[in-house]
């Protein structure tokens, strides 16, 4: 990952106490797990733990494990021998060797077959594995970095993953806080992927955001954390015509369409309709309903979190707060 895509840039009291922990993690020669949801910035932390510790002059080897099939893993890992397996026609080093004297960061520890983690808990126990193929023992002295956006204790209690390795992973667990618990640090973070993208597309300076982007900023749930608000920060720097102006509009999902297709059926869902013909319609009153019903709808799909409901139904935040103390739902 290019070392500026997520900036060690915060000033909440969240990222203040997790980067306080990594400088105090990161001068011990122990095993490290980070936790964080997607887009939190794990890497990030990890070659931070690996650059501040007595290691930053050796390598530092990074592997995302859910990228690599299990049949492949294991070698990737630990490196094979020629005639190991088909197509194995020379001998190849795994990325615990590679990483000899340095760091090696495990993302996506959890995807990992019961097997491997076998394996990396006698690494992370005696220093010691054999390539595929081989039966001769190889030392190496590597600090591992295992990164998980799960629950592992949990993944553990229901045997798909090792309670022994998590206990040796666990000498110390930093877990990332969301951007929503960080919300001191969203506008820094935006105006320092604004400037950026305002340099790569050659415009003079950043003229800032307007007042209404800045609440909206503050009132997105940002799901996917760091790397969204990067997306739709450098979106809407980009779409905006005239740089010498504020950023007056946020794109928060691209797909929005009036022909976005509408699943396997291509037509999209609409409410039963009734049949003015058969009979009187009260059209105010039957509106007033849908209203309310979408409304509720929204509420329950995004766990009552009215910033992120009001985006799904294209509305503002005031606008709906307006609808839900018009259907008395603000109680809710």
């Amino acid at each position: 990952m290019n070392r500026d895509e997520q900036p060690v840039i915060g000033e909440s009291p969240a990222f203040l106490e997790v980067m306080d922990q990594v400088s105090r993690a990161a001068a011990l020669n122990r095993p490290v797990l980070i936790v964080g949801e997607r887009g939190t910035g794990k890497e990030l932390v990890a070659e931070r733990l690996h650059f501040l510790s007595q290691r930053w002059d050796q390598p530092l080897v990074k592997l995302n494990c859910a990228a690599i099939s299990e049949a492949l893993l294991e070698s990737e890992l630990f490196g094979h021998e020629a005639g190991a397996f088909t197509d194995a026609t020379q001998r190849r080093l795994g990325r615990f060797e590679i990483a000899h004297r340095g760091s090696l960061f495990l993302d996506e520890l959890a995807t990992t077959p019961l097997t491997v983690q076998e394996k990396i808990l006698r690494i992370i126990e005696y220093g010691q594995f054999e390539r595929l193929g081989s039966s001769r023992t190889i030392s190496v002295d590597v600090r591992l970095i295992g990164a998980a956006n799960v629950d592992l204790p949990e993944l553990a209690e229901q045997g798909r993953f090792r309670a022994d390795l998590l206990d040796r992973l666990a000498f110390d667990v930093i877990t990332l806080p969301p951007l929503r618990a960080r919300t001191e640090d969203i506008l820094p973070l935006a105006e320092h992927f604004a400037m950026r993208m305002s340099r790569e597309l050659g415009h003079e300076l950043f003229a800032g955001f307007s007042r209404s982007v800045v609440e909206q900023l503050h009132q997105h749930a940002w799901p996917g954390n760091v790397r969204e608000l990067k997306n739709v920060v450098e979106r809407a720097v980009y779409r905006h015509d005239n740089p010498e102006a504020p950023v007056r509009r946020l794109v928060l999902d691209p797909f929005h369409s009036p022909w976005r297709p509408q699943g396997a059926g291509g037509a999209p869902n609409h409410p039963d309709l009734p049949d003015p013909g058969s009979k009187q319609l009260d059209l105010r009153a039957w509106l007033n309903e849908q209203e309310k019903t979408l409304v509720e709808q929204a509420l329950a799909a995004c766990q009552g979190h009215q910033a992120r409901a009001a985006e799904r139904l294209s509305l503002t935040y005031d606008q709906l707060r307006g609808i839900l103390r018009k259907h008395n739902l603000s109680a809710r």
